[in-house]
């Protein structure tokens, strides 16, 4: 018998590489753009690395070295509990510079600006508002300096310690909400949605201390808005982590007041807030008064004259350019 067969060509039973090559554009589109890898992923990965640090580091102090935890820690609790803080925002960020192939400056603390002129601008900074503001309320009789609590030598040393530990507090909290994640974020959305969502974040955290109110939890928003201003203006954090210690430094210290609801032993007076919280703060501290809104107002004031927006250039189809001021 004569074979049958069909003179055509059986069609090619391997699959055609359209849908390949649409998936591969799906995931590109979902995980990469133009710059690399979405904020979004990389926010998560850093989140992911600072949960996993947390916990390895919490498993070696509880386990391995039973430090304990207490209602009020004392100093050196307080200089092993920052100093890890540090460790964990940083050494994520330190990897992600990395893997993003950028240098880690680029979210916000370059190391040759280290303890250099816009730190101490901030230290000076720092200090000025915490005077008037202090200032503020001694005028309306709600502050008293008091007796001295520490004497001789004892001033001098913890005066070093509270300096070393709320510069490891401005170290920390500056970068952990406007260091990666202010520069990450803003790669996505926008500088300023990106640090009114931060900003927001930095207050919820502060109502978990004792002692803290709503009315404190605002005015830590505003200062952060303030400091988001600052980051926006200098381009680093220097200024705003110099002017964090020093701010939490007279507070804490200097003047011997509640600080976010915070009391800590060690300060230098046995100084007293007396009169209504819309004045003194109250359990806050000053940082719940109204003329702390008021402070605020003018230490950004003082930013916007200081540090000006710095022109941007747009460069128009006929290759000239006109400078218009930054956002």
């Amino acid at each position: 018998m004569d074979d049958q067969s069909s003179p055509h060509t059986a069609p090619d039973p391997s699959p055609s590489p359209l849908p390949m090559q649409v998936s591969r554009h799906l995931l590109r589109r979902v995980f990469l753009n133009e710059r690399g890898l979405r904020s979004g992923w990389r926010i998560v990965i850093y989140f992911f690395q600072i949960l996993l640090l947390a916990y390895a580091l919490n498993f070696v102090l509880d386990r391995l070295f039973h430090v304990p935890k207490t209602g009020t820690p004392n100093m050196w609790q307080l200089l092993l509990q920052e100093g890890l803080s540090c460790l964990i925002v940083f050494l994520p960020a330190l990897l992600m510079s990395r893997l993003e192939a950028r240098p880690f400056g680029d979210y916000g603390l370059p190391p040759n600006g280290l303890f250099g002129a816009r730190f101490w601008h901030g230290c000076a900074l720092g200090i000025a508002e915490i005077s008037l503001l202090v200032g503020c309320i001694v005028i309306f009789g709600g502050y008293r300096f008091g007796s001295f609590e520490l004497h001789g030598t004892a001033i001098g040393r913890w005066a070093l310690l509270w300096a070393f530990f709320f510069v490891l507090v401005g170290l920390f909290e500056e970068f952990a909400f406007r260091g990666y994640l202010q520069f990450t974020l803003a790669d996505g959305i926008g500088f300023w949605p990106a640090a009114w969502i931060l900003s927001l974040g930095f207050g919820r955290v502060h109502l978990f201390n004792k002692g803290e109110s709503p009315v404190g939890a605002i005015s830590v928003v505003t200062i952060a808005l303030v400091f988001a201003l600052a980051l926006k203006r200098t381009g680093n954090l220097w200024l705003v982590v110099g002017w964090h210690a020093a701010f939490d430094f007279g507070e804490t210290f200097l003047f011997s007041v509640p600080n976010s609801g915070n009391v800590f032993e060690g300060h230098l007076s046995n100084a007293t807030l007396q009169g209504p919280v819309w004045l003194t703060g109250g359990t806050v501290g000053p940082e719940g008064s109204v003329f702390s809104f008021i402070t605020m107002a003018a230490a950004a004031l003082y930013i916007h004259k200081v540090f000006p927006p710095k022109p941007r250039v747009v460069v128009t189809p006929e290759s000239s350019s006109t400078a218009l001021p930054a956002a």
